[in-house]
């Protein structure tokens, strides 16, 4: 490996860390996946659960997307992709990144 994520400082600094104090919703994000890549599935969501969830949910939606065209279906993710289940995303997004932050939500920080 040339760059360890887990080592502070190996891919600099989160900006959003850095101007506010605040980790931003993404900050272990690299940490998260390195280790599903690695299959240390506990240590990926002790270092980001919004990102462990999007990727499952990801790899899940496009598993979905690809048996549908596979049978010659219509793929339906028209309404993955309207302004609700978006709206619902950054929601839920600015809830984990404001949560992650406070002392009761202490256990979501990297």
């Amino acid at each position: 490996m040339v760059r360890d994520p887990h080592e502070i400082g190996s891919w600099g600094a989160c900006p959003v860390l850095a101007v506010t104090g605040w980790q931003c919703p993404g900050c272990g994000g690299l940490r998260a996946v390195n280790d599903l890549v690695n299959l240390r599935v506990l240590e990926a969501l002790s270092s980001n659960l919004l990102v462990v969830l999007g990727v499952a949910t990801a790899a899940t939606a496009w598993v979905l997307w690809t048996a549908s065209r596979l049978r010659g279906s219509p793929s339906g993710m028209q309404r993955w992709l309207s302004p609700v289940p978006a709206s619902a995303l950054l929601a839920v997004t600015v809830l984990f990144a404001v949560v992650r932050n406070t002392p009761w939500g202490s256990a979501l920080a990297p």
